[in-house]
């Protein structure tokens, strides 16, 4: 039964193991039985070296952290020679790497001589020159003088704890050297280390090196500062209490920190109709989907501390919650933008009870203007949709597409072209029936004298900026601009980086920092614009934040930003909103996400 248990226990462990298998730091598992599941939990998250007290009692090896814990049945040979061995022949253990660090408690010499006694019962899974993968034993704690190291068995190494390292040490039976972190630092894991102490330890790391040794330090700090603090100075073994979390967090680390190629050109506006009291002509709302805080700041790191978004004076704070659920998706964020409406999650430009609501683009066509939609996205995406769609459901992209030949935009670009050829229905011919002029090359736009224009930019999906998109969202933007800009009409545009969510869903941090560079760069053209169109107003927000993604480290200097993550959903974290252009001080202060729409037509209509 009590072997079943463990067996069963180290199933459900080996599956994180699975997670870290591809480490390239080590963790020494301190006081390890003092874990619920002492070893397996260990060996789980990938531990290298495994830490064991040992107390010597009535000649049996006892596993406790002082002498009063002791309890009869937690031994070195239940608790770790037995289970290592059930996990070799059960083939859970395939292969030893790691090593077990007895720390003797009591008198060397004789709880050795009884280690050495107990372990040579498990001969045949420990190291020897003729199974050089076998289990090593490092004993540290109360051991033998180092002259007496040459004299126990080959599967028994030592921990030196001293700083005197001379070339006449048996290196060979020293597995390790350990040392206190206190004699080096008093730095407790947050923040930065003194540069003063980092350089001591530093330099006791390359004197072990130098021996060809690994190097530990115990009583050190204990959380994600300092594990990747420590990692990064080369300490080839990391103290914690933590393993399963300490494994995790390092073995996400290299993806988690991103430096991009290099930085984007900034604008610098002219701020020359910024917050004027003049009519506003022209609104373009650019959405960076799931762009909170984190990521916006994320983008300003990894170029170098100034983004095009930076520049703008005017911002506040959004918040997304949806009608029927604290954390909004894209559906029923957009909704609130493009109606002024909350619905419910996966609505799309209805009502809570499905009932359809005007839509911004539908209420300023029959005031005379003129409307579109840019995406990085499918254009049957949720955000999308929600400014020419009505309908209850945001992946039914058969419906979805029925209302873009209905819709009464002028101008669309996106991806997702098989969505209006793949359900049976021909909404391709529709469009074109409704007097859209499809065009092939985004260039193009520019020259159309069109008085409704698409252009589908893919297939399907188009790819991120990391697999080859490009500039596309500048160009479109720019291009759709001098379209509109063209018919000499008031007009409304709808622009969406749409994969920055995506970076936050997957937990990306390469993915997010380039396509939040990205949309600032699409930020820039428009802002250009801007400057040249008296009446123009930009507005920049989100609608909901993905991955709850914290900075915890950061470099500007070198653009090397760290990014943490709470989840891989979307959050209920404010979102900023940002204005540059006529009337943009109105967008100042706390809203609701449905105030952006009352505002917009505020803005637009006190006028017309």
């Amino acid at each position: 039964m009590k072997r079943s248990l463990i067996l069963g226990l180290t199933l459900a462990l080996l599956i994180v193991q699975s997670l870290f298998a591809q480490q390239t730091f080590q963790l020494h598992s301190h006081n390890d039985y003092e874990q619920t599941v002492p070893f397996w939990t260990a060996f789980s998250a990938g531990c290298a070296s495994i830490e064991v007290d040992l107390f010597l009692q009535e000649g049996r090896l006892m596993v406790a952290h002082e002498q009063e814990s002791i309890r009869p049945n937690r031994t070195l040979q239940s608790l770790y020679l037995d289970p290592i061995q059930q996990g070799i022949e059960s083939g859970l253990i395939d292969s030893i790497g790691f090593h077990l660090m007895l720390d003797l408690k009591t008198d060397g010499n004789s709880t050795l001589a009884q280690v050495v006694e107990v372990t040579n019962a498990y001969r045949e899974m420990m190291y020897s020159v003729q199974n050089p993968s076998g289990l090593k034993l490092v004993i540290s704690g109360n051991r033998p003088p180092v002259q007496e190291y040459q004299a126990y068995p080959e599967w028994i190494f030592f921990d030196y704890q001293n700083r005197n390292l001379t070339s006449d040490l048996p290196w060979e039976k020293i597995a390790m050297v350990s040392l206190s972190f206190r004699g080096f630092s008093v730095w407790n894991g947050k923040g930065r280390m003194v540069q003063e102490e980092k350089v001591k330890l530093e330099d006791f790391i390359a004197k072990v090196h130098r021996f060809h040794k690994p190097v530990r330090f115990w009583a050190s700090p204990d959380g994600k500062t300092a594990w990747k603090a420590f990692a990064q100075m080369g300490i080839d073994y990391i103290n914690t209490d933590r393993p399963i979390q300490a494994a995790e967090y390092l073995s996400t680390l290299s993806r988690n920190i991103f430096q991009p190629e290099s930085p984007h050109q900034i604008y610098p506006p002219s701020y020359a109709t910024d917050g004027a009291s003049i009519p506003v002509k022209q609104v373009i709302l650019m959405i960076g989907d799931g762009n909170g805080l984190a990521q916006i700041s994320s983008g300003l790191v990894g170029n170098g501390g100034s983004l095009n978004l930076s520049q703008i004076k005017n911002m506040g704070l959004v918040q997304t919650h949806a009608a029927d659920d604290f954390t909004t998706d894209s559906a029923a964020g957009a909704t609130a933008f493009a109606t002024g409406v909350k619905t419910n999650n996966r609505h799309i430009g209805v009502d809570p009870k499905g009932a359809p609501l005007p839509t911004i683009t539908e209420i300023l066509s029959e005031k005379g203007f003129s409307t579109g939609i840019i995406t990085t996205d499918q254009l049957t995406g949720a955000t999308p949709a929600s400014f020419y769609a009505h309908h209850t459901e945001r992946d039914d992209s058969d419906i979805l597409s029925s209302w873009l030949p209905k819709s009464s935009l002028n101008l669309f670009i996106g991806g997702g072209k098989r969505d209006f050829q793949r359900f049976g229905s021909d909404r391709i011919a529709q469009l074109d029936s409704a007097g859209f002029e499809l065009i092939d090359n985004l260039d193009l736009i520019t020259f159309s004298a069109a008085s409704k224009l698409g252009y589908f930019a893919a297939e399907a999906s188009l790819p991120s900026m990391e697999k080859g998109r490009g500039g596309f969202l500048s160009k479109a933007s720019s291009n759709a601009l001098k379209f509109l800009s063209g018919k000499e009409k008031p007009f409304f545009l709808m622009i969406e980086s749409a994969m920055i969510d995506s970076g936050g869903h997957g937990n990306c941090t390469s993915m997010i920092v380039t396509e939040m560079q990205d949309f600032d760069q699409a930020i820039g053209e428009v802002m250009k614009w801007v400057d040249t169109h008296p009446g123009a107003l930009l507005i920049v927000t989100a609608d909901h934040e993905t991955g709850g993604v914290s900075i915890p480290q950061g470099d500007v200097v070198n653009r090397e930003v760290e990014l943490g993550y709470y989840s891989d959903d979307h959050t209920g974290i404010l979102v900023p909103i940002f204005a540059y252009g006529a009337q943009s001080g109105e967008f100042k202060g706390f809203m609701d996400n449905t105030e952006v729409f009352e505002k917009m037509m505020k803005v637009l209509t006190v006028n017309q």
